[in-house]
Parts: structure tokens; sequence; C-alpha cells
């Protein structure tokens, strides 16, 4: 087998890992299913993340975003699911869809965090470090380390912190982080023509100085409404307050938080969040993840076969 075959098996078209980061689980990221994964593999993992839902809201499901009638999400969106080991059972999962906007005259994506599910009985097993911050960093890594935006719509006064303590350049909530053009630009983009991939209707106000979408669950997210005493807190108070005070409950507000994931944002992912037992599994997968994004178009260049003019190496 050539380099460039053998980087070219490593990397694929689309991220497709299988690691087990602990003795208790096995964790599975495949990005855009729909458009490569086999009828059969692609009806089973619907039907481990339907699984998880029902459990989840008392055999209720959704009918947006992901598990929307068209299933074109699948096409879009990257998936983690975590089964249990010892019985091969999906009890989490995270589907983080890919928004199209474009930004500085140039068509770009920004990952949003998207529907996370945790089984009631698994709930606290650890598994936040997964669901909110692995895939990003993989995509991180896929991209050649470059910044990529991050997306996230909640009421939940938890998600809301996490965010603003993993991401970098967090808008709102995140100390010390005003609204930029970028985040205005991005949040109007994303309001303007996705708001069918988290739930939210069309009628659904949005005020973007202060990035809160009014009256969010009328779009097929309405399983998952809370009250503010329902919904899971931060450790830190101020997140807490912050949504208590922007947030109204009773009419069912959400807040649209826009952040960025970067190399710094990367490193502290891997020292305050990744437990340390999971870190040389975890270096494994990003080496192998680096060896795609950054050796696979180098080889592509380099393999005589492929045309490319004047850009052409050698002969």
């Amino acid at each position: 087998m050539s380099l460039f075959s053998l980087v070219g098996s490593l990397s694929g078209s689309y991220l497709n890992l299988t690691f087990s980061p602990s003795k208790d689980f096995v964790v599975t990221i495949v990005e855009k299913p729909g458009l490569w994964m086999k009828a059969g593999q692609l009806e089973a993992l619907i039907q481990d993340c339907r699984d998880i839902v029902g459990r989840c809201l008392a055999g209720q499901q959704l009918d947006y975003g992901l598990f929307a009638p068209d299933g074109g999400a699948w096409n879009r969106s990257v998936i983690t699911l975590v089964r249990r080991k010892s019985t091969g059972q999906a009890v989490a999962f995270n589907a983080m869809p890919l928004l199209d906007v474009v930004r500085s005259g140039r068509d770009e994506q920004v990952l949003h965090l998207g529907l996370v599910m945790v089984d009631p009985s698994e709930r606290s097993g650890g598994l936040s470090w997964i669901l909110y911050g692995l895939t990003c960093f993989a995509l991180f890594l896929r991209g050649g380390l470059a910044p990529l935006w991050v997306s996230s719509v909640t009421q939940v006064p938890a998600v809301v912190g996490m965010v603003a303590e993993t991401f970098d350049k967090v808008y709102p909530a995140q100390q010390g982080t005003d609204q930029s053009f970028a985040h205005r630009h991005l949040a109007h983009q994303i309001m303007q023509s996705e708001r069918a991939a988290f739930g939210v209707g069309e009628d659904a106000d949005f005020d973007l100085d202060r990035q809160i979408i009014l009256n969010a669950y009328t779009g097929g997210s309405d399983n998952l409404k809370k009250s503010f005493d329902a919904a899971a807190k931060h450790r830190e108070e101020n997140y807490n307050k912050f949504c208590l005070k922007e947030l109204d409950y009773g009419r069912g507000d959400d807040v649209l938080q826009i952040g960025l994931i970067d190399i710094g944002s990367g490193r502290k992912y891997l020292t305050r969040s990744t437990p340390r037992s999971a870190i040389p599994q975890l270096l494994l997968q990003a080496a192998i993840i680096l060896a795609g994004s950054v050796l696979s178009p180098l080889m592509r260049w380099l393999d005589a076969d492929k045309p490319f003019g004047r850009l052409r190496s050698t002969r």
C-alpha cells in the first residue's frame, strides 16, 4: 500500500472514529452519516438515538432537527454515540449540525452544539466531556487547527456555563466578552436560515443585541421546554443568575451563544475537561485525525496520477 493510500484509509472522506476512552464506555463519532453509511447501519444508528430520546422524554419523541421527517439532518450533522461496553447499549448521543454561513465574503460553517441526550440512569457517569467537547476537538483537528466557530441554543444554565467556560470569545454569558460584529453577523444568519436545526419556529422573535430567542419552543422542540427550577444548574452561580435575569421561562426563551474553538480552547479542553486516564487514547486518535488533515492533502498533491498543471511537483 502506498503512503497516499495509507493516509487516505486513515482519513477517509468523513470523520469516522470508534474508540474506548475508559473501561466502561465506547465512543463512536461519525460525520454526515447519511451521505456514506449503508442503509442498515444508518437505520440502526437512528434507532439507537431514538431509543435514548424515548428514555429521556418518558416515551415521547422529537420531530425537529435530527428527527425531522425529511431526514436531511443526517447528511450534515456529526453524531457522537456513547455505548456502555458491558452491554453494548447506547446510553447517550450528541448531534451537531454544520450550519452554512458567509463570513468575510467566504463560505464557512458553524458547528452547532445541537441536541444532547443522556439516559437518565447514566447522568452521573461523567460523560459531559465526551458529549460537549470531544467532537468539537476532533473537528478542530480535522480542520488543521484552523479556528472553528460554534453555536449553542439552550435555556439550561448548566449548558450556558459549560459553553462559556469551554470555548473562547463566547457571547453572551462569558465574562469579559462583548458582542462583536462577527457575533452579530453569525447570529443573524443562523436565525434567518437555520431555525429548523434547533427546533425554533418562524413565529419566535429574536433580540439580536442580547442574542435571546423569545418564545422559542414552537418549532418541534416543545417537549424540551423546562421551568427554571427543573433546568440543571451550573456550579458557578453567575450563570444561573444570568439565565434567570435574561430568560422568561414561562414564555420559553432560549439564549443563542456563539464562540470559537482555537488553540487556546483546545488546550484548555485537554488540560481541564479530559480525564487523565483518557488522554493516551485521545492523543492517539488526534494523531490519526491530524495525519488525515495534514498529510493526506500533501500526498494527493504528490500523487503523479492527479493532474495539477503548473502546480505539479514532479513528473
